[in-house]
């Protein structure tokens, strides 16, 4: 066979999704913000495609939620209303249980060392709040990985797209990164030590505390307002 060191493998990912990956990172990111209309003629001339896979890559991201169509006037990047952000807390809180409890059924350790990793990652961007919001949602990722179950990877993966909308505005309730430390580190020592009961607690407290950041007066465990 002629030896050929230059040629690279031929990338399997379509055309489609490639855009659909790009558009996705810039709704994540806020580059496209929520409420954004997009439109075809533009978004086909700053990839340099036809319409054809550029209206795939857009129908792929109204099937995950992350855009709107809207009769006669074309597509948008979803608006995230309070009832939103309430419902991807609580779809996450139960996705993300199910994953730790599949890490206390694995390895515990091997887990454990890679939410560190994390951890490490965000106390490294306490500066940065755009990097601390991406090392906070890897430690998540990370969890629903370990869980070894695609489907919880695949039904996380719009919701820790959606969680990224929200964290700008998270963040400002914070006084400073060690909070957002603290309460990754005791889920992990939780899980080290192999208390089950007490990890599921910290997560829960985990994602009550970001609800009643983000939507003051609401709770996960009765799903009203207080006093209601």
């Amino acid at each position: 066979m002629v030896a050929l060191p230059d040629i690279e493998p031929v990338s399997r990912e379509s055309t489609a999704a490639v855009i659909a990956r790009q558009l996705r990172d810039a709704i994540m990111t806020g580059a496209l913000p929520p409420g954004t209309q997009l439109g075809e003629t533009d978004l086909a001339a700053r990839f340099q495609v036809s319409r054809g896979p550029l209206r795939e890559a857009m129908q792929h991201l109204v099937s995950e939620g992350l855009l709107r169509s809207e009769r006669h006037r074309g597509l948008f990047v979803i608006d995230l209303e309070p009832a939103d952000v309430f419902d991807i807390y609580l779809a996450r809180s139960a996705v993300e249980r199910a994953a730790l409890l599949c890490a206390f059924r694995g390895d515990r350790e091997a887990v454990a060392a890679a939410l560190e990793q994390n951890v490490a990652d965000m106390a490294a961007a306490a500066d940065d709040p755009a990097a601390l919001s991406e090392a906070d949602l890897r430690f998540h990722e990370a969890l629903i990985n370990a869980s070894g179950s695609k489907r919880l990877v695949r039904m996380a993966r719009t919701l820790l797209i959606e969680t990224r909308m929200c964290l700008t505005l998270l963040q400002s309730t914070y006084q400073g990164v060690e909070d957002r430390l603290e309460e990754h580190t005791r889920i992990i020592e939780a899980l080290r030590s192999g208390d089950e009961e007490t990890a599921l607690h910290l997560l829960d407290a985990h994602m009550e505390d970001a609800i009643s950041r983000l939507l003051p007066g609401r709770s996960l465990r009765n799903g009203v307002a207080a006093g209601e």
